[in-house]
């Protein structure tokens, strides 16, 4: 079981290191528990805010342009053991023109818990982008 780990997190390690981060690309800070959050045009941005007794996901996007029509989809996913499938628990979706920013409702849970978003521009499927958090 260490060693599938070891070699799960080598690859995890292999895979960032070999991220680039866009020209476009800035470090945004915003409330308290927002995480610092790389701001890529037209790819969502994930963190997780404690809520209470609770956590709650947290998804923004910002569009190449103000008047682009943008989504943005967060959820929170939960996984009862190693190994089973992550469940959605929990999702909001926004969609306006410009900025988009979605929190899910509150979860409460001691399961396993990872946020992914999908965000971009709304009429351009093909151009959305799939991002989650690591699990915790």
């Amino acid at each position: 079981m260490r060693a599938r780990i070891a070699a799960l997190m080598v690859a995890v390690a292999g895979i960032t290191a070999s991220m680039a981060v866009p020209a476009s690309a800035a470090t945004t800070t915003g409330g308290a528990g927002e995480a610092a959050c790389i701001t890529v045009v037209n790819h969502p941005c994930v963190w997780l805010e404690k809520d209470g007794g609770g956590v709650v996901g947290v998804a923004q996007v910002s569009p190449a342009s103000p008047t682009q029509l943008t989504v943005v989809q967060v959820e929170v996913r939960t996984q009862r053991a190693w190994g089973s499938p992550w469940v959605t628990v929990a999702s909001a979706t926004t969609v306006t023109n410009g900025f988009a920013k979605a929190v899910t409702p509150r979860v409460v849970t001691e399961d396993l818990r990872m946020i992914c978003a999908v965000g971009g521009p709304l009429l351009e499927a093909s151009q959305r982008v799939t991002t989650c958090t690591g699990p915790f």
